[in-house]
């Protein structure tokens, strides 16, 4: 009879086709006293970087569109995808019910919320068609969005005004903003007696612009205007707390930033905001059940057949951000975004994103010619091992997961390649 490999034949296993570094572990538990018995910072990060499966050959600078599982998370979703191989019963499935509740908790404690306010759904783009399709908006009525918003904070409104006849208002903000109130301002003046909808992008992918949404949801607030936050880009990566921030949904995906497992995201919706909103789709569990296993934002994770071992994994990347700190992880991403801005300043590259961090995150975008993009991007992996991206330019995102030398390696890569600059 097929058995359940333990944590420790897992690793082996795994040894066995990747480049294991040392200290890494299975578990946070064991994770927990090598960080605490760590000196200096650096060797702390570092110790963190060995929990990531990735070879040094070929190192992911690219969070903002898929970042890697932490091992323990990996070993989860794993050792959850033979249990259920091993016995596919409903008795045997039953035990999920109680991991995704405490996965939930765990999620919404980290984002400051209740944990009827959360639904853990696939990813961003289905959490924020949620907000869209579930809207009741008609003739009449006006969204506000940004232009910078991912298609699907974006283009997905346009689609539903076609079919709802409502009107969709893009705002454009400055290049380089000097200012956290430049930026406020330049929603506030888009706003009018019809706006029924503000609904914004966190940290562009396409700029990494960092824009002011506690301040901008406030604004919104006042008007009692809905105001949606995308966080794709900032969710496991700065920290926040949605209740203070006064947000009436935001919206990610575990796979960015998150470290987490793959097709799992977060919706949260307000408490007194969860009523007003359709659910985009009514699964079997609906019905009957609805005063109860669908209690709150439940009612938009009501989507059929899910990956239990990947919910249940969620509270393992919960737990190791929990463990490492969301002030310690953002002072980190700081501490790696900054230094690389400044050395491809150094290097001849004019960076897209601002430098001063109150209007940037984590993504960092350089000024490429479209027609050298993909040479660029496709020569920093194959001859430097630097995963970037082309969008809006040469784009670079470190995380927790990189070092210092990541940052060193990525910098005189777009050195040497300084010919492909604008």
């Amino acid at each position: 009879m097929p058995t359940i490999p333990s944590r420790r034949s897992f690793l082996r296993n795994l040894a066995g086709s990747a480049a294991f570094l040392p200290a890494a572990v299975a578990t946070l538990g064991e994770l927990r006293p090598l960080l605490a018995a760590t000196v200096g910072a650096e060797s702390r990060w570092e110790l963190v970087r060995q929990q990531f499966a990735f070879s040094e050959a070929k190192v992911p600078i690219n969070a903002a569109n898929l970042c890697p599982s932490s091992r323990a998370v990996t070993e989860q979703v794993i050792h959850f995808t033979h249990d259920i191989d091993n016995d596919c019963s409903f008795n045997n499935r039953d035990k999920f019910k109680k991991l995704l509740e405490e996965s939930r908790s765990k999620v919404a404690a980290g984002i400051g919320a209740d944990p009827d306010e959360v639904a853990l759904v696939r990813n961003t783009s289905e959490a924020n068609n949620v907000i869209n399709n579930g809207m009741p908006l008609g003739k009449g009525d006006e969204v506000v969005i940004w232009e910078q918003n991912h298609p699907t904070n974006n283009v997905a409104w346009d689609v539903r005004a076609a079919r709802h006849g409502f009107t969709v208002k893009r705002v454009t903000v400055p290049e380089s903003p000097k200012n956290e109130q430049e930026l406020v301002d330049a929603f506030e003046s888009a706003l009018t007696s019809r706006t029924r909808v503000l609904s914004i992008t966190h940290v562009s992918n396409l700029s990494g612009i960092r824009l002011p949404a506690h301040a901008i949801g406030l604004v919104a607030q006042k008007r009692g205007i809905y105001f949606h936050v995308d966080g794709a880009q900032s969710w496991g990566a700065v920290a926040l707390n949605v209740h203070e921030m006064g947000w009436d949904s935001y919206t990610a995906s575990s796979h960015k930033w998150y470290c987490g497992p793959r097709e799992v995201g977060l919706l949260y919706v307000k408490q007194n905001r969860i009523k007003e909103l359709w659910p985009n789709v009514v699964a079997p569990d609906w019905g009957t059940a609805a005063e109860t296993a669908l209690k709150g934002a439940r009612k938009f994770e009501s989507l059929g057949q899910r990956d239990d071992s990947r919910l249940a994994a969620i509270g393992t990347a919960a737990d190791f951000h929990a463990m490492l700190g969301a002030p310690a992880i953002e002072a980190r991403m700081y501490a790696l975004v900054q230094p690389l801005k400044k050395g491809l300043q150094d290097a001849g590259a004019k960076l897209v994103t601002p430098m001063d961090e109150k209007v940037s995150g984590g993504v960092c975008i350089i000024e490429v010619p479209v027609e050298h993009r993909a040479s660029m991007v496709n020569t920093l992996y194959d001859k430097y091992g630097i995963a970037a991206a082309a969008t809006g330019g040469l784009r670079l995102c470190p995380h927790l997961y990189n070092t210092m030398e990541h940052i060193e390696r990525a910098v005189a890569g777009v050195k040497d390649l300084r010919k492909w600059l604008a």
